[in-house]
């Protein structure tokens, strides 16, 4: 059966004051719903695959300070589906985790990775997507498929996957090579090429293939999650879990699974995605989904005169933010917190949080 599993356990660093160890951006209610009120965006990541899957068959992969956060955002959530990392080991081994508990419930499972950090519009266009690549499974069962998303800029701040020869199945081609985030010439190459999809860290394949890629090149990986699944679901699962999980090498699935995989023609697929597309790491990004002050996109309560280019988020509906002749910054408050940086400098929030962590204390994080 077709199953999907949300990868949610991130921390959000680069959208600090708001994402905070404790609640991190993902379950933050920062994405406008039609109602005029606002959701998070697991939430919305959620309702998204329930377009394409019922909801006893979409998973969700969190680190375990959050279960009870999920599963309180999430109410539709099955009981059992809940994947609970212990430490964060990076991707493989967490996509790792998720398939072979999927694998465990169904051995023939086809699993869908997706991400909590995409706002994605239209949905129907992504359900048309995502089926399309559960059913390049069905023509080559062995197949890695990554979901790549049409450009629409030369961003450089992307990943991209070149496409090859196209496959039996319309809209799904061979992966002729992955790229890393190039330089602004090169992306502009990509661009005008026609033949370059942003890699979106979204990916479909059976949970039997990942966890046989893992056994091939990662196998202590895959020698620690038989250990957990040999065991019964319940304590002593969760208890060997907590033993065998942080011991696990820490690398990405791009590393682990996808680029040894690559090696092997017409082994890995991309499938074409065709949306807006949204990746909310940043506050630049986060931007996309704010309303609109003047010309400054804003969430709270905002003043402003002669000012432009300006992202605000306050959280304090009766705090009052107001600019005059600024331009181009990022201005946040929180209760404990107020940041303001140039919008050039948004991608350094990270270092900003190090230097906090250094000087005021982690009771800031």
């Amino acid at each position: 059966m077709r199953h999907a599993v949300i990868m949610a356990g991130g921390s959000g660093t680069r959208l600090w004051p708001l994402s905070r160890s404790g609640r991190p951006k993902q379950l933050l209610d920062v994405v406008a719903g039609g109602d005029g009120g606002a959701h998070s965006l697991l939430a919305e990541a959620f309702a998204r695959l329930e377009a394409v899957l019922p909801a006893d068959r979409i998973w969700v992969c969190t680190a375990a300070r959050y279960g009870e956060q999920v599963r309180a955002a999430l109410p539709r959530l099955h009981p059992d589906r809940l994947v609970l990392e212990p430490v964060a080991r990076d991707t493989a081994n967490a996509v790792g985790l998720a398939a072979a508990l999927v694998a465990d419930v169904d051995p023939d499972a086809e699993l869908a990775v997706v991400s909590a950090d995409h706002v994605i519009r239209p949905v129907e266009r992504f359900a048309a997507a995502l089926t399309t690549a559960y059913d390049a499974l069905a023509a080559r069962p062995r197949s890695l498929v990554t979901l790549g998303i049409r450009p629409t800029a030369p961003a450089t701040g992307f990943g991209y996957v070149q496409r090859g020869a196209p496959t039996e199945v319309p809209g799904v081609a061979e992966a002729a090579s992955f790229r890393e985030k190039p330089d602004r010439a090169t992306a502009e190459a990509y661009l005008a090429s026609g033949q370059y999809l942003w890699n979106s860290g979204m990916f479909v394949w059976r949970a039997s293939t990942v966890l046989d890629a893992l056994a091939d090149h990662l196998p202590a990986t895959a020698q620690g999650l038989a250990r957990v699944v040999a065991v019964p679901v319940g304590p002593r699962r969760d208890a060997v879990l907590a033993e065998v999980f942080p011991a696990l090498p820490k690398i990405s699935v791009d590393y682990a699974v996808l680029e040894p995989a690559a090696t092997e023609p017409g082994r890995v697929l991309v499938a074409d995605l065709d949306v807006d597309w949204l990746d909310v790491g940043s506050w630049p990004a986060l931007a996309a989904t704010l309303g609109t002050v003047g010309e400054n996109a804003v969430r709270g309560l905002a003043v402003t005169l002669d000012s432009s280019g300006n992202i605000v988020f306050s959280d304090d509906s009766e705090h009052l933010i107001a600019l005059v002749g600024v331009r181009d910054s990022v201005v946040v408050h929180t209760a404990d917190v107020t940041m303001v940086c140039p919008v050039r400098e948004a991608e350094r929030v990270k270092q900003l949080l190090d230097a906090v962590v250094a000087q005021a204390g982690s009771r800031f994080t």
